[in-house]
């Protein structure tokens, strides 16, 4: 099985709504026997639930991230990633500092659609934010997928 890993600064906003994002569409696509999904923050807000505002708007696009448990990324974590998605620079930056021997398996997820900008944080913004965000998300997924599943080695 193949492993992504998705992350962010808390892993209670962002990560978690790719994560569900992501999970979702490899479902839908009858890949999720052959990829798993995680996501973590690199300062994880430990034992947090998902931002309230990121489960509604995902609840209103019909995924369910209310599960989810918040966490601060590890070594192990990132050394068995096949793939680690990271929503800004700075995150790069600091997992580059930490674990410089996985560099070559770490980019933003908007390099996988060839966008290279980062994803805006909604953190404690209104609601309407994180429907940006997860729009913002939603289409860089959306363009980025194949480009995930090459760098993964997985057919669709």
């Amino acid at each position: 099985m193949k492993r992504v890993l998705i992350v962010c600064t808390g892993n209670i906003c962002r990560s978690p709504m790719a994560w569900g994002m992501l999970r979702q569409r490899l479902a839908a696509d009858g890949l999720a026997d052959e990829v798993s999904v995680s996501s973590a923050g690199v300062y994880g807000v430990d034992g947090s639930g998902a931002s309230e505002p990121g489960v509604e708007v995902l609840a209103e696009r019909g995924i369910d991230i209310s599960d989810h448990v918040a966490h601060t990324v590890t070594q192990r974590e990132i050394a068995e990633a096949d793939l680690v998605l990271v929503m800004e620079e700075g995150h790069r930056r600091t997992l580059f500092y930490s674990y410089p021997q996985y560099l070559t398996k770490v980019f933003l997820l908007s390099e996988m659609s060839g966008d290279y900008g980062d994803v805006k944080d909604p953190y404690r913004r209104p609601k309407a934010e994180y429907e940006i965000c997860a729009d913002r998300l939603e289409k860089l997924i959306d363009e980025g997928y194949d480009n995930i599943l090459k760098r993964l080695g997985v057919a669709r």
